[in-house]
């Protein structure tokens, strides 16, 4: 069973990609953050800045995209063929509201009759691979079995699945009911989102979906980067290691960023998810807060390995 790192924007960067592998590692695939296609359709070589081989040569990637339009998606897919990638993943599940008013992202699941067209543009025309990565429904996860009669209709390389409606954003749980009827009903190959921050709920899934593909982590692996690790056996995060990691992503947020406030920034955000591993988050997360420079919050955190 495969484990990828799960897109998230704004993060997951090349950046963050690789800063993660040097230190970490144990993830069989990162998922690059979407790129959407300007208003004009068009993708320029600044918005493919983040996956260009030369920046992401160490990592297994996959390029994720943001359209609703067939025609857009091809032009996308002949630009990432012309860097070398063999498959391209279709965003179905983002749910923001900026997002959903282009009709993308998770926008697309409330027609199955117009995703049904776009998929049919797509494989009309596109030699690459393509994976979708999708919510179970637009209001409720009723909607998904109509969907996967949808998906069922293109030889989809890889169908992630994130078992919760876009309108449940990402509050209560996964319905897994629904991820278990849809395991059993896809073509495709069938990976699982949502939800995994340890090891045993990792297991959880891996022992009721023992066919399924992969599983795909997001959130929980910024908050624990060492999870991969130590799903596959490895040893469990220490406290020293994200020190190390932090001070590596600073180096490397300020090499290209060429921003103390930027660089500020970014390590303020990935700390948002990583408090949760340290003694007192409360107390650490408000002098991270009040941090004003990239040394005071480097000060700051190697206080932990004190």
């Amino acid at each position: 069973m495969n484990l990828y790192f799960a897109p998230l924007e704004g993060i997951t960067t090349y950046i963050y990609r690789n800063t993660h592998a040097e230190v970490f590692g144990g993830c069989d695939g990162y998922y690059a953050p979407f790129i959407t296609p300007s208003d004009n359709e068009k993708v320029t070589r600044k918005g493919l800045r983040d996956v260009v081989p030369e920046k992401n040569s160490t990592l297994n990637l996959t390029v994720q995209v943001l359209t609703n339009r067939s025609d857009s998606f091809l032009k996308f897919a002949r630009k990432i063929k012309a860097l070398g990638y063999r498959e391209v993943n279709i965003n179905l599940g983002c749910p923001f509201e900026r997002v959903i008013r282009k009709g993308r992202g998770a926008g697309m699941l409330k027609d199955t009759e117009e995703l049904d067209r776009f998929l049919d543009g797509v494989f009309s025309g596109c030699d690459l691979k393509v994976s979708v990565k999708t919510r179970t429904g637009f209001y409720s996860s009723e909607e998904m079995e109509k969907l996967i009669e949808v998906y069922n209709n293109y030889p989809l390389s890889l169908l992630i699945i994130h078992p919760r409606a876009r309108e449940d954003f990402y509050k209560g749980t996964p319905d897994m009911a629904t991820f278990s009827a849809a395991y059993k009903q896809a073509n495709a190959p069938v990976c699982y989102n949502g939800d995994i921050t340890t090891v045993s709920e990792f297991q959880k899934i891996r022992e009721a979906f023992p066919a399924a593909e992969g599983v795909m982590i997001g959130r929980g692996a910024i908050t624990n980067p060492a999870l991969f690790r130590e799903i596959k056996g490895g040893e469990p995060l220490t406290i020293g290691e994200l020190v190390t990691f932090s001070d590596r992503l600073a180096e490397n947020y300020f090499e290209v960023l060429q921003s103390e406030t930027f660089t500020l920034q970014k390590l303020k955000e990935v700390w948002g998810y990583m408090a949760k591993q340290v003694p007192e988050e409360a107390k650490f997360m408000k002098k991270i807060k009040k941090a004003s420079t990239r040394g005071e919050l480097s000060f700051i955190v190697n206080q932990l390995g004190v």
